[in-house]
């Protein structure tokens, strides 16, 4: 009858090894199961659910669904609501570019010239967001509409005509855009403005650089990752908006995040409305695989 080998039998050594880099390589599976599973069941499923949708057939009437594997309806959908994409797509650029030109000043200020208050600066750039995305676009309904504090002081002061009016028309969805998402703009510029190493701004000093030359080729070119990341961070969210839409906008801007409640809530039309979802996550993922394509994969960790 075969005897097991004693622990220090040459044998047992290689068991021993694979053993104790098992334990090794484990802790961190384990720490990341909690993760994973929350996004496994509130992200990945849902997400491939919806995507499941797309290729069924759905009855308006009976809300029933069957399987058809229908790719059809992607190019289908977009050419029936264009002009709601367009719509979409030229609000968040300008809400977007807005909030770039705004954070940029505001994020340089705090990186360089915000010493030790640099993190409470910070906090009062974010305080304003602590209150409900929906009450804030309420708010602004009101400083936009017809009696608010913009119209009245133009008005009062005939800077416009007495039937001039905001609410209701694509300048207010876009100021609505462009100030819900200011802080997915101005905290990545602040990062990457933060990890400039400042021997380098130095160097240029030394070389004879004034601060227009410095700003130009050494600060700006070396913030183009976090520009980028913050125009994702920006531009996508508010390509899909429906909130500041519903609330500031008319019925003459629709939004394609306007139309995809519609389908979803009041036509029952789920495959149609998972399909405009889908077209927007391929744009959302075009927008980054660009961003890694052009700046590396490791800027997305840094930034995103």
């Amino acid at each position: 009858m075969d005897q097991p080998l004693p622990t220090d039998h040459p044998g047992s050594v290689k068991p021993t090894r694979r053993l104790t880099a098992l334990r090794r390589r484990l802790p961190p599976y384990l720490l990341s199961l909690p993760a994973g599973l929350w996004l496994l069941l509130l992200f990945i499923v849902p997400l491939l659910i919806m995507v499941s949708i797309t290729l069924k057939t759905c009855s308006p009437a009976s809300g029933a669904c069957v399987m058809t594997w229908n790719w059809g309806d992607l190019p289908h959908v977009v050419n029936l609501y264009r002009p709601q994409f367009i719509t979409s797509l030229i609000f968040a650029a300008i809400a977007t570019i807005i909030d770039l030109v705004i954070s940029f000043p505001i994020a340089y200020w705090i990186a360089f010239y915000g010493g030790r208050k640099k993190n409470f600066f910070l906090i009062m750039l974010l305080v304003p967001f602590f209150v409900s995305f929906i009450i804030r676009t309420l708010v602004w309904e009101f400083i936009l509409s017809n009696n608010g504090i913009v119209l009245t002081f133009l008005k009062h002061n005939h800077l416009a005509p007495s039937n001039f009016h905001i609410l209701g028309t694509g300048l207010a969805v876009i100021a609505g855009l462009a100030y819900n998402y200011l802080p997915f703009t101005a905290l990545p510029l602040y990062v990457a403005l933060e990890r400039i190493d400042r021997r380098v701004l130095n160097a240029a000093y030394d070389l004879y650089a004034n601060r227009r030359v410095a700003f130009m080729r050494v600060i700006l070119p070396l913030t183009v990752p976090g520009i980028f990341a913050a125009f994702l961070l920006t531009f996508i969210p508010a390509f899909g908006d429906y909130v500041n839409q519903e609330i500031l906008g008319g019925t003459s801007n629709t939004m394609i995040g306007t139309v995809i409640q519609n389908l979803f809530l009041i036509d029952s039309d789920y495959a149609g409305g998972a399909s405009l979802s889908v077209v927007l996550l391929i744009i959302s993922l075009l927008g980054i695989w660009l961003y890694a394509r052009l700046l590396g994969s490791r800027t997305i960790e840094e930034y995103l």
